[in-house]
């Protein structure tokens, strides 16, 4: 049972409401089903259904970072039997995430958007560090309470997420390309196994974790929690062999009923046992299943190398990881308390924003906005948080230039790590920053951007608002048809201010340069 804390005297949901978390990963595609029920002491998720489908995405990318028909096909197969369970559900109860294969993979839209008309749902991109806050995030939930900090490894099918914090809050979070698929395939090719070839992918792993050790060590922790299913196969394999040399309720049975073990010797014994061995097929485990036996090397040398470099001694298994973290921050936007405000928030005191300035433009665009009517497939509310984080963020880049500062909002908003933003999220906030100000030309090229409705409203308040005062605006009719758009502001108040005047003309110009009608109107 996964108890979030959250108030009772507000509730998020009927008890016959169900919320439903999907992780697209880089090995195996699986879903959580949960009923959320209020309670005196808050809300309580109780699992009531998962899904797992080994997809096994990561070995099916060519050496050209395409994901091959294979695993392509498996892949949709897999999310037309996800999106069978979750026919029906509200789509605000709902929240799929993919990770570090469709992070790199080349074709990886055309598979997101073949896979999200199978699911029947939207499919976000995430980062490598904001899978490692959602994991830390599931994980802190479903472990007993530390006084102090936290470590939570995540080894996944293509990336590792090291996480150091402190009750429910990360405070370190790294996502390191190392993962059980992808270092099996490297290492341990069709299968082979040699002693060189262990060594030398535990060197591997070692090298990419060095890179972060230092800082991790000086922070310490408490508590060392492994999560997900590399560390549930070990903590399982190392109990039903009985590699940790005995047999005690701590190594041999389930830590808080559903947890686990795993030890410096247990992994010691394990290498020792599968170097006994030329191929991976004929290897003899007790509780060795079909769907791990072709990755679990890899997943042993990365796991041992993440005890070496971090001096840990033992580790405590849970099966909470990503997909609870995911639910947790579902209920969390619901409850507003949507870590993206928080980051935008980070941001603006980061970069020294001009907050009444932001507020200004804010308000002004979501005026706009709210003048057009709201499409079918439109979410009015999710739009109007969009355009405010813009609004916000719209000036970051002063703090490196003047000179095009646009641009540098853009790159700094589509490249730096942004908490609980998926890359969709990214892209989209990053678009509107390149576009609130200068010409339009690249985003007329590029095909994929959708929101020209929202970047009018944002242009149109920007030079609205260049005065930078609280003066009275003038009452702004607009209005938009096919992507042709409408301004009407009172002739009196434009001959008052003849540079936002002359502004609103160069302004209906740059919108006709690229082909979409801007007619302005002064009455």
């Amino acid at each position: 049972m996964i108890i979030l804390a959250v108030n009772p005297a507000d509730p998020l949901f009927n008890d016959s409401d169900l919320v439903a978390a999907v992780d697209l990963g880089s090995n195996s595609f699986r879903m959580l089903v949960a009923q959320a029920t209020n309670t005196a002491s808050g809300t309580q998720l109780r699992p009531i259904d998962t899904l797992r489908e080994t997809v096994r995405l990561a070995a099916g990318l060519t050496d050209n970072k395409l994901l091959g028909n294979d695993a392509y096909q498996r892949g949709l197969a897999a999310m037309h039997r996800f999106g069978e369970r979750i026919r029906g559900f509200d789509p605000s109860r709902v929240r799929a995430v993919a990770t570090n294969t469709l992070r790199v993979a080349k074709n990886a839209q055309q598979f997101v958007q073949d896979a999200e008309k199978a699911l029947g749902f939207p499919i976000e991109v995430i980062a490598g560090v904001e899978e490692a806050r959602l994991i830390y995030i599931g994980a802190a939930h479903e472990v007993p309470a530390v006084q102090g900090n936290r470590l939570v490894v995540d080894i996944g099918g293509g990336s590792t997420e090291l996480i150091i914090g402190k009750s429910y809050e990360p405070k370190l979070l790294e996502s390191l390309y190392i993962g059980c698929v992808s270092h099996s395939m490297r290492f341990f090719p069709k299968g082979s196994i040699d002693a060189h070839a262990f060594k030398e992918a535990e060197l591997a792993a070692r090298r990419e974790i060095q890179v972060i050790s230092g800082a991790y060590l000086k922070a310490g922790w408490k508590q060392v929690i492994g999560s997900s299913g590399t560390a549930r196969a070990l903590a399982d394999l190392i109990a039903e062999n009985n590699f940790n040399g005995h047999v005690d309720g701590l190594t041999m049975g389930r830590v808080n009923g559903a947890g686990g073990l795993i030890t410096r010797d247990g992994l010691r014994a394990m290498k020792k046992h599968l170097l006994k061995y030329e191929h991976v097929n004929q290897v003899e485990l007790l509780g060795l299943k079909d769907d791990r036996r072709a990755v679990w090397p890899g997943g042993l040398a990365i796991m041992i190398a993440v005890f070496d470099e971090l001096g840990i001694e033992s580790m405590e298994v849970t099966d909470a990881a990503l997909r609870v973290g995911v639910l947790y921050d579902l209920l969390g936007r619901s409850q507003h308390h949507d870590m993206r405000y928080v980051t935008v928030e980070q941001f603006m005191q980061r970069y020294a924003v001009d907050r009444e300035q932001a507020q200004r433009v804010g308000k002004l665009a979501a005026e706009f906005l709210s003048q057009l009517p709201k499409s079918e497939v439109e979410s009015r509310s999710d739009n109007i948080a969009l355009l405010q984080w813009a609004a916000n963020l719209h000036e970051i880049g002063l703090s490196i230039s003047h000179n095009g500062y646009h641009k540098h909002s853009a790159y700094i908003a589509g490249n730096a790590d942004m908490p609980g933003f998926s890359k969709n999220d990214q892209a989209r906030l990053a678009a509107l920053l390149i576009g609130h100000a200068g010409k339009l030309g690249k985003l007329a090229n590029n095909v994929s951007f959708q929101d020209w409705r929202m970047l009018f409203c944002l242009r149109l308040a920007q030079v609205l608002c260049r005065g930078r005062s609280d003066g009275d605006f003038p009452k702004v009719k607009i209005s938009e048809h096919e992507g042709s758009y409408a301004v009407s502001i009172p002739k009196e108040w434009a001959e008052a201010h003849p540079l936002t005047e002359f502004s609103l003309q160069k302004e209906a110009a740059e919108w006709e340069r690229i082909g979409r009608s801007y007619k302005l109107s002064m009455k």
